[in-house]
């Protein structure tokens, strides 16, 4: 896969070059230490539990983004400084959190960007729960593994890969 970084990495520039573009209608704050994230979506779901997240982020990221849905819950969080780092160090592009992240001070020193409702100080239980890699509703968008994830300042989208490869990306 081609280096996205050097492509354009906007996502208003990306919903100008891509009419399919899906806009999550959500509001996403960053508590990472950049700004944008584009690249193939790696999916998460689960419920109040990060063991899934925890797993895959040490895992090499081969330059994709981590979408982790946790159904809009911010009751605790699925991302901390930790993780955060271990994303950063196996070479994650970003992730996006449909949930809270904690540690927010420490998360702001990782140098990718890391997406989420917002932060919240506790924990999640750790139960073995979650799906990886499957098709989801991401905050009423539909996600499939491969799609491509674009996050700034202006929000979240995501393009279809087919899509984005027959607009010569």
């Amino acid at each position: 896969m081609t280096d996205m970084t050097s492509r354009i990495t906007h996502t208003a520039d990306l919903c100008d070059a891509h009419d399919a573009a899906r806009v999550i209608d959500r509001r996403f704050f960053n508590y990472g230490g950049t700004d944008v994230a584009i690249g193939p979506a790696e999916l998460i779901s689960t419920d109040n539990d990060n063991s899934l997240v925890s797993q895959t982020v040490r895992e090499p990221g081969n330059g994709r983004v981590l979408l982790v849905d946790n159904g809009g819950s911010t009751s605790c969080a699925m991302i901390g400084g930790d993780l955060g780092r271990a994303a950063h160090e196996n070479q994650w592009l970003g992730i996006v959190v449909y949930g809270a992240v904690r540690d927010s001070v420490e998360l702001c020193e990782v140098p990718i960007p890391i997406y989420a409702l917002t932060s919240c100080p506790r924990k999640s239980v750790k139960r073995g729960i979650g799906v990886r890699g499957e098709p989801m509703d991401f905050a009423g968008v539909e996600v499939r593994p491969g799609d491509i994830v674009a996050a700034d300042a202006d929000g979240v989208i995501v393009i279809a890969a087919a899509d984005y490869r027959k607009a010569g990306n």
